[in-house]
């Protein structure tokens, strides 16, 4: 831990949101964040925002080689020493019934949330304590997971199967971690009021709208907007994040929710098909018909998805 004996962690997707909010919230307390971010532009103006316990990394967490380079500057700068925490926060939603979701997009879906995340965490583990020989004590691991990660609506699929692997892998983590002293923390946030609502307003669901999931799509699409929009900020999922780094036995997960966690919890102990009538009724599912098509009518064409 060099730099003066200053603690010192990584934080990915660090220009807006709750990356941003974690960066500025450690780096009052003193912490030497290096942020990632995608661009020279928002590296610089984290700099200047932010100032000399700020030091930016460049990288997508897609880029094997960029994530590589990173970790080999941060190891320079530390000097030998250990880094304090990883705050694997990086990440995108893709949206949309699945049965019309572009597999590339799907699988750029995973590449981001889930790969990238093992990629990010493989190249700084030797860094947070995994190697043979370790003078100083290991650091942790915070994943930023979401209640998403353990229950899904319709149109989320892509997003939140992604979640469900991350709280997957962060548990294998945590035990394969365990003989380096390394911890893991999982943050799991409701909605929060971020950048990425403007997003997912102008998502391009224009394709969508040519299918049978077309106005309840709309209808859940609007739906997220506004609740995301007038949600809390994302400060207090900054300051849960301290808290799985310094705490001294944090959570394994922590739940980060704007009002009262009972609407949460319900969710999880209503039985599935109870869910699946409740979730039809709130976004007009159950007003869906296939279109009927009659014995005669189909022989002379054929029905083909859009």
């Amino acid at each position: 831990m060099s730099e003066g004996a200053k603690r010192s962690v990584v934080v990915t997707g660090a220009s807006t949101g709750i990356g941003e909010a974690c960066v500025r919230l450690l780096v009052e307390k003193d912490f030497l964040v290096f942020g990632s971010v995608r661009t020279a532009a928002d590296a610089e103006r984290l700099k200047a925002q932010f100032g000399e316990n700020y030091a930016p990394l460049l990288f997508d967490v897609t880029d094997g080689d960029a994530v590589a380079r990173a970790a080999a500057a941060v190891e320079d700068r530390l000097q030998g020493g250990t880094l304090a925490g990883l705050v694997n926060n990086a990440g995108m939603a893709v949206a949309g019934p699945l049965l019309h979701v572009p597999i590339e997009e799907l699988r750029r879906q995973f590449e981001v949330n889930v790969i990238g995340q093992i990629r990010v965490t493989q190249a700084f583990a030797p860094l947070l304590g995994a190697r043979a020989s370790q003078g100083e004590p290991p650091g942790r691991i915070v994943n930023m997971s979401s209640v998403a990660g353990r229950m899904v609506g319709p149109l989320m699929g892509p997003y939140s199967a992604s979640k469900f692997a991350l709280e997957a892998m962060s548990d294998a983590l945590r035990r394969e971690l365990a003989v380096y002293g390394i911890a893991v923390v999982v943050i799991e946030p409701g909605m929060i009021a971020t950048p990425i609502w403007d997003k997912a307003e102008s998502a391009a669901f224009d394709a969508f709208d040519r299918t049978i999931y077309g106005p309840a799509a709309r209808r859940v699409q609007k739906w997220a907007v506004d609740q995301g929009r007038t949600a809390v900020g994302p400060e207090l999922v900054a300051e849960a994040v301290h808290r799985a780094l310094v705490g001294s036995r944090p959570p394994l997960r922590i739940l980060v929710l704007g009002g009262s966690a009972l609407h949460y919890y319900a969710q999880l102990l209503i039985p599935a098909r109870l869910m699946d009538w409740l979730m039809a009724r709130h976004f007009g599912f159950d007003k869906i018909r296939r279109p009927l098509v009659s014995s005669r009518a189909a022989k002379k064409e054929v029905i083909q998805w859009p």
